[in-house]
């Protein structure tokens, strides 16, 4: 047989394994429905309709409902392994069903709530596995006189920020710039956004929460007790339970607020702006939150030559006049002008930092569609002392060879620096100069091109080495980053879980693995980083 008939034969027979194995799957993927379906029944009463809620790889609708959150296009190939059910709950009693459901049928769960999740964990899996999708959870109640709202937590950011805006244009909620982002895992792993610096973090403002726990019981802070209720906050919430909402304290807003950006590059004095950013953003007004962003971009200057674009992306808590003024004395560097300067409402600046600038209403905050998906890797990690200028060009050189790698600087400082770093479950506080988040997208699908770009990030995460925190290297769990590590269901997952969970948890990696413990002994709610168990024998003594 010649070569090319070697490939013809080669190309027909995994042609016929896949649809072997596409088959088997759908035949296993109904016969489980059938099994869940009826269990679903028997733990709810027939007035829930429960065979709308469920979706086997057969519905129609199926392959819409997975794909509908999936915000990263590297998980979401012909190759995928998908889940053998979709449930849909929209009642909390239907959350609870599904949890005992899957336990008594022996099945893997994963819980998403449609946010960016970038590593795919809650809609992957190497193992069968079901989805529980939270997405009908989108109530949220605003009470204004008490400064509080009650929000499920398929919602989205946008959601919220715009519930908040419709009672009041001087409450706001301190979480993340990107509106469509979920709340589920936002809130319940840390959540950063542009008044950190002022409120801290999402978690700092939760004061109540009612989660879905491995015996199917809802629990609220009292009856789940403290140490759940200190877990979920920064601890991630699908390694505990499934989580339906959370009270939130809103915050105060002025009626007007100040944002800004000012773009350099390197043919200009970028790289003192930076050095001299580092020296501001963490101690100025802890009204005031400057991101800094390093892009590889092509040079305006010569056109085939490749330089690096500073962009200093601003939220101040008051005026124009103020802000220019404490900037002048501050970061000279910058030169702020009162014209580089936008005044508007807290409302309008979410919808200005989501760079929602294609003629949109505020309404598109309530369209979590308004997405676009891209192939992508992220990474992350914390600085502690100042990167001195030669260190800065060298970065910025890096940047330049390798060509695709963006760097997102989140100053720290202010409230981040008032709260201890074991007052929830989230560690990084006083310390921290910044936080460093790496990202590189693509357009193209194909093996050989993601290679090549999540090699590009791995090599600019190997240069950082010199520069960031160090015994352990850091890293935020809401950018999750299976390069660090990953775990099994097996008896080994202790082991595995030490490793991402330093880097993630720090000193409270250990009081996390205790309340998993306690509240799930069997590891039920497992994913590739979820907090581990103790070993058999450690729960024995």
């Amino acid at each position: 047989m010649d070569k090319s008939n070697v490939m013809q034969f080669l190309s027909v027979f995994v042609i016929l394994l896949l649809h072997v194995f596409n088959s088997h799957a759908a035949s296993s993927s109904e016969s489980i429905y059938v099994t869940f379906l009826q269990c679903l029944k028997n733990h709810t009463t027939s007035q829930d309709h429960v065979s709308n809620i469920v979706y086997s790889q057969t519905n129609a609708s199926y392959t819409s409902i997975f794909q509908a959150f999936v915000r990263n296009a590297r998980f979401n190939t012909p190759s995928t392994t998908k889940p053998l059910l979709i449930i849909t709950p929209q009642q909390e009693n239907q959350v609870q069903a599904t949890v005992l459901c899957s336990k008594t049928i022996g099945l893997h769960l994963k819980i998403r709530s449609g946010g960016h999740d970038f590593e795919g964990i809650s809609y992957i899996s190497d193992v069968p596995f079901i989805i529980l999708d939270m997405f009908n959870f989108q109530n949220i109640t605003v009470d204004i006189q008490n400064e509080i709202a009650v929000i499920q937590t398929g919602a989205s950011l946008g959601q919220v920020y715009h519930r908040i805006w419709e009672k009041s244009n001087v409450h706001g909620f301190a979480a993340g710039v990107c509106p469509t982002v979920g709340v589920g895992g936002h809130l319940s792993g840390g959540g950063y956004g542009n008044m950190m610096r002022k409120y801290g973090l999402s978690i700092d403002n939760v004061v109540d929460a009612k989660i879905v726990d491995v015996k199917g019981r809802i629990l609220d802070k009292k009856t789940m007790g403290e140490d759940l209720f200190w877990a979920i906050r920064g601890g991630g919430g699908a390694s505990f339970g499934v989580i339906l909402s959370y009270t939130v304290k809103l915050v105060v807003v002025p009626e007007k607020v100040t944002v800004f950006q000012v773009d350099e590059s390197l043919e200009q004095n970028a790289t003192d702006i930076v050095f001299q950013w580092q020296q501001v953003a963490p101690h100025t007004d802890d009204r005031l939150f400057m991101r800094l962003v390093l892009q590889p971009v092509n040079s305006k200057v010569v056109k085939s030559q490749k330089t690096v674009r500073v962009s200093i992306e601003a939220l101040f808590l008051g005026g124009a006049d103020e802000l220019v003024t404490l900037l002048a004395k501050e970061f000279p560097l910058l030169g702020l002008k009162k014209e580089n300067c936008s005044e508007m409402s807290w409302i309008e600046s979410v919808f200005y930092w989501a760079n929602y600038n294609d003629g949109s209403s505020l309404n598109t905050l309530l369209d979590r569609k308004h997405y676009k998906v891209h192939f992508n890797k992220k990474k992350s990690d914390y600085v502690k002392s100042p990167i001195p200028k030669d260190g800065l060009k060298w970065i910025m050189n890096k940047m330049i060879e390798l060509g695709k790698v963006g760097l997102v600087f989140n100053p720290y400082g202010g409230q981040m620096n008032a709260v201890a770093s074991d007052a929830t479950a989230f560690p990084h506080r006083a310390g921290n100069l910044y936080k460093i988040q790496y990202t590189v997208t693509w357009e193209q699908s194909g093996e050989a091109v993601e290679k090549s770009f999540i090699s590009q990030i791995r090599m600019m995460y190997s240069y950082m080495t010199p520069f960031v925190s160090k015994n352990p290297r850091s890293a935020y769990l809401n950018y999750r980053d299976l390069d660090i590590g990953i775990t099994t269901h097996g008896k080994d997952g202790y082991k595995e879980g030490v490793v991402y969970g330093n880097k993630y948890f720090g000193e409270n990696f250990e009081r996390l693995v205790k309340i998993k413990t306690a509240v799930d002994p069997e590891n039920f709610f497992w994913n590739e980083q979820s907090i581990p168990t103790l070993p058999s024998k450690a729960q024995g003594t």
